[in-house]
C-alpha cells in the first residue's frame, strides 16, 4: 500500500514537472518570438498588426518608435495612446517619454519650417508629457534633459517675430539665440 502510494506520488511529481517544463518552454518561445518582432521593428521593417495587438505593451512601444522613425506621427501617436496606462510605473514613464519625444520632434520640424503657431502647442505637449514621465520616474535623466530642451525652445519661439524678413535669416537668428543648450546627454 505505502509502496503503491509512493510510486503514484513519484509518477505524479514527474508528470507535474513535465507539464511545468512544457509551460515554461512555451513561455520562453513566446518571449523569443516577441523579441524577434521588436528586433524586426528596430531594423525598420513593419510587422503584422495582429502580432502587435495580441502582444505585450513593449511590442506596441517598439511599433510606435517604428512609426516615429518613418515620420508617421499620427500612427505613432495612436499607438502610444493605447499603452500609456499599461505596465508598471517605469514602463508608463517610458511611454510618456517617447510621447514627449514625438511631440518635441514635430515641434522642432515646425520651427525649422518657421510654422511657429503650429510648433507652440506641440512644444507645450512635449513639456507636459515629460513632466508626467518624471512624476512616474524621477530618475529618468533623458526625460529631464528633453524637458530642458523643450523649455528652452518654447520661450525662444515666443520671441521670434513674424516680420517680412528673409526666412533664412530668421531661421539663423532663431537658432543662434537659443541660450546655452545643455550638452552631454542624448
Amino acid at each position: 500500500m505505502i509502496r503503491t502510494l509512493r510510486h503514484n506520488m513519484i509518477w505524479g511529481a514527474l508528470a507535474f514537472s513535465i507539464i511545468a517544463v512544457i509551460f515554461h518552454a512555451c513561455s520562453l518561445y513566446s518571449v523569443y518570438r516577441e523579441n524577434q518582432l521588436i528586433v524586426q521593428l528596430i531594423a525598420g521593417r513593419d510587422v503584422d498588426v495582429n502580432n502587435v495587438v495580441s502582444g505585450p505593451p513593449e511590442l506596441r512601444l517598439a511599433r510606435a518608435l517604428y512609426f516615429k522613425q518613418k515620420h508617421r506621427y499620427d500612427d505613432a501617436l495612436s499607438t502610444l495612446s493605447l499603452i500609456l496606462d499599461k505596465g508598471d510605473r517605469h514602463f508608463q514613464a517610458q511611454a510618456r517619454y517617447n510621447l514627449g519625444n514625438l511631440y518635441l520632434e514635430q515641434a522642432v520640424e515646425k520651427v525649422e519650417a518657421m510654422h511657429m503657431n503650429e510648433a507652440l502647442p506641440l512644444a507645450g505637449l512635449a513639456k507636459q508629457t515629460y513632466r508626467q514621465a518624471l512624476a512616474l520616474d524621477s530618475q529618468n535623466w533623458d526625460a529631464k534633459y528633453n524637458l530642458e530642451v523643450a523649455m528652452r525652445l518654447l520661450p525662444e519661439m515666443d520671441r521670434v517675430n513674424s516680420s517680412d524678413d528673409n526666412q533664412n535669416s530668421q531661421k539663423a537668428q532663431f537658432w543662434t539665440t537659443v541660450p546655452g543648450f545643455p550638452r552631454g546627454l542624448p
